[in-house]
C-alpha cells in the first residue's frame, strides 16, 4: 500500500451513519488511500495508519501496530476514554460547522418550545380548549448553558439575539461577548440561581457523570414566569440521574424537560419517559451531523498531518474531552 490505510470501526447509529455509507463517503474523499471497513479478514493490521471510529468495542484499536491517529466520528468521546486498552495516540474529536449548526437548531427549538408554552398549547389542542395564557417576553427568561465549548457558545449567541438572558458555565474560565460567564465549582450555584431553562451540553467525564440530579435542579431559579424550571439535555445520557428527573417532574421541582440522550439507548419500551406529560423526548438526533462533512474533515486532517501540520480539536486525555 502506498498510503497508510484508514480503518473504519463503526457500531450503532442511524441509517445515515451506517457503516456501508461511511465507507462510500470515505472512498470518495480519500483518493488513493485504502479505506477498510472492519472486520476485514484480508487486512494486514500493520497497514492501518488511521482509524475513524464510533463506539468501538474495547480492545478493537489495540491491534494496529502502526496506528498514528484516531478520529472519533461523533462529538462525545466518553466511550473511547472508557477503553483501558486505547493506544496512547492523538485522539481527534469532530468539530465541524454542520454539527454546531444542528445542535444550535435543537437547543433553540427546545428553549422556544418551553418558553412559548407549547406543551400546554398542544394539550389544549387535543382537548379543544381555547384558553391562551399570558405569554411573557424572552427577556424575562434566564437560559443557562452548562458547557461553553464550540456548541455552547454558538447556541448562547443565537439565543441572546432572540432576547433571552444568557449565561454559561464551564469548568475553566471562558469569556464570550454579551454572555455572563461562570466557571468552576465555586460559581456553579450562582449560575444555577439565575437560570430558568437549563441547557446541558457538557461532555461526560468522571466529574460530570450524574451531575443533572435533584441537588442541581433544586438550585435553579424558583421565581420565573415558567412556574418551575426546565431542563434540556442534548449532551450525554450519563450526565443525568433519570430517577431524580422523574421524581422532580412529579413533585414540581422541574416543570418540564427535553431529553435527547439516555443512559440506555435505544430507550426501553417500558420507560416512563415515553409517556410522561412533562417530557419532550427525541431519539439522540439533536446533532445527527452530515457524514459527508465529517468525512471531508477527517480526510483534510490526515492530509495536514502527513504534510507536517498540526491536528485540530485534539482530546485532552486528562480532562476527558
Amino acid at each position: 500500500m502506498t498510503k497508510g490505510a484508514l480503518a473504519l470501526l463503526i457500531h450503532g447509529g442511524t441509517d445515515n451513519w451506517s457503516p456501508q455509507r461511511w465507507k462510500a463517503r470515505f472512498d470518495d474523499v480519500c483518493g488513493d488511500r485504502p479505506v477498510v471497513l472492519l472486520p476485514d479478514a484480508g487486512l494486514d493490521p500493520a497497514d492501518v495508519h488511521y482509524a475513524a471510529v464510533w463506539k468501538p468495542v474495547p480492545g478493537e484499536l489495540a491491534g494496529f501496530p502502526n496506528l498514528r491517529v484516531i478520529f472519533n466520528l461523533g462529538a462525545g468521546v466518553d466511550a473511547l476514554m472508557a477503553d483501558k486498552t486505547l493506544p496512547s495516540l492523538p485522539l481527534v474529536r469532530v468539530a465541524v460547522d454542520d454539527l454546531t449548526a444542528r445542535m444550535t437548531e435543537y437547543v433553540v427549538l427546545h428553549v422556544l418550545m418551553h418558553h412559548r408554552q407549547e406543551l400546554y398549547l398542544r394539550e389544549s389542542q387535543r382537548v379543544k380548549r381555547w384558553a391562551p395564557k399570558y405569554q411573557w417576553p424572552a427577556a424575562a427568561i434566564g437560559v443557562g448553558i452548562l458547557g461553553l465549548g464550540t456548541l455552547g457558545i454558538d447556541a448562547a449567541e443565537v439565543l441572546k439575539r432572540l432576547g433571552f438572558q444568557i449565561a454559561g458555565w464551564s469548568r475553566s474560565e471562558k469569556q464570550a461577548d454579551g454572555i455572563e460567564c461562570f466557571h468552576g465549582a465555586a460559581q456553579l450555584d450562582a449560575f444555577l440561581a439565575r437560570t430558568d431553562i437549563l441547557v446541558s451540553l457538557l461532555p461526560l467525564t468522571p466529574d460530570t457523570r450524574g451531575i443533572l440530579d435533584r441537588k442541581m435542579f433544586a438550585k435553579l431559579r424558583r421565581s420565573s414566569p415558567l412556574g418551575a424550571p426546565v431542563m434540556i439535555n442534548a449532551g450525554r445520557g450519563g450526565l443525568q440521574n433519570e430517577a431524580d428527573i422523574l421524581a422532580c417532574l412529579d413533585e414540581g421541582t422541574l416543570g418540564g424537560v427535553s431529553l435527547d440522550v439516555f443512559g440506555q439507548e435505544p430507550l426501553p419500551a417500558d420507560s416512563p419517559f415515553w409517556t410522561h406529560p412533562k417530557v419532550v423526548l427525541t431519539p439522540h438526533n439533536a446533532a445527527d451531523t452530515d457524514a459527508d462533512a465529517i468525512s471531508r474533515y477527517v480526510a483534510e486532517q490526515i492530509a495536514t498531518f502527513e504534510s507536517g501540520g498540526a491536528l485540530r480539536n485534539l482530546v485532552d486525555r486528562v480532562r476527558g474531552y
